[in-house]
């Protein structure tokens, strides 16, 4: 709806021009994926990973310490779904995106958008495997997943995912840390309202709440890191129970 709007803007920096081009390409990947006849099982498979997620990382979930944060890190980053209008209205203000935000904003941003572009160009290549293999995604057991993964051409981009989330976890975490940030949402959000943008207010807000009452949010990043990692490697070397880890883990 907007690409013209990104294709037109002038950028002036380095940032600002990787930020406009992940933005085009997520933003061609959105509408690919929207007319793909496997919309339905890239969704499927999106669920079925966030589900995962959360068992496997379930006693971080329990901490009440982290809960918040995780929940944002892993489900509207990791695996986002429903965000058609955040991610439209995205593409609407990156002209003054670039002209009032600091490089190092634009570099975060940045890697929330490479982050998402690249979570579900990997879910919509599960589900084109299972489909190939004649596997439904509705009834998709972990052999069958681990079968897939296995065959993935992408598995460099599934290393680089793993690391995106901990550069963007540790950049949010930066971020928030400053008081003024939370000061301008809680001002900006009735001009947000006016402008018919609070679907992406409040996916900012909701960050920066939830980030904002972690602590050692290093230590939460790090366990991920390892964790996922080890889960990586467990799936490509053929273990029977890849996602079942080792306590001190």
């Amino acid at each position: 709806m907007y690409r013209e709007r990104l294709v037109g803007t002038e950028v002036r920096s380095e940032s600002a021009r990787r930020l406009q081009q992940l933005l085009l390409d997520y933003h061609d990947f959105r509408h690919y994926k929207a007319d793909h006849r496997l919309l339905d099982s890239a969704l499927t498979v999106a669920d079925w990973q966030a589900r995962r997620l959360k068992q496997t990382h379930r006693d971080l979930y329990q901490h009440s310490g982290y809960q918040g944060g995780l929940e944002f890190l892993l489900t509207d980053l990791y695996a986002p779904a429903n965000m058609t209008r955040r991610d439209d209205n995205i593409d609407r203000v990156f002209p003054k995106m670039v002209k009032w935000l600091p490089d190092h904003l634009l570099d975060t941003l940045s890697g929330l958008v490479e982050l998402n572009l690249i979570t579900q160009q990997l879910d919509l290549e599960l589900a084109e495997l299972l489909d190939e293999r004649d596997m439904h995604a509705r009834t998709v057991t972990v052999e069958h997943y681990c079968e897939v993964y296995r065959a993935s051409q992408k598995l460099e981009q599934r290393k680089h995912q793993v690391m995106l989330v901990a550069d963007v976890g540790q950049q949010l975490d930066r971020y928030v840390r400053n008081r003024t940030l939370g000061w301008l949402l809680s001002m900006s959000r009735t001009p947000a309202e006016m402008a018919d943008l609070s679907d992406l207010h409040d996916f900012l807000h909701r960050g920066y709440s939830a980030f904002r009452k972690m602590d050692k949010v290093n230590v939460l990043i790090d366990r991920l890191v390892t964790r996922e990692q080890q889960v990586m490697d467990n799936i490509l070397s053929g273990h029977p129970e890849p996602f079942v880890l080792p306590d001190d883990l």
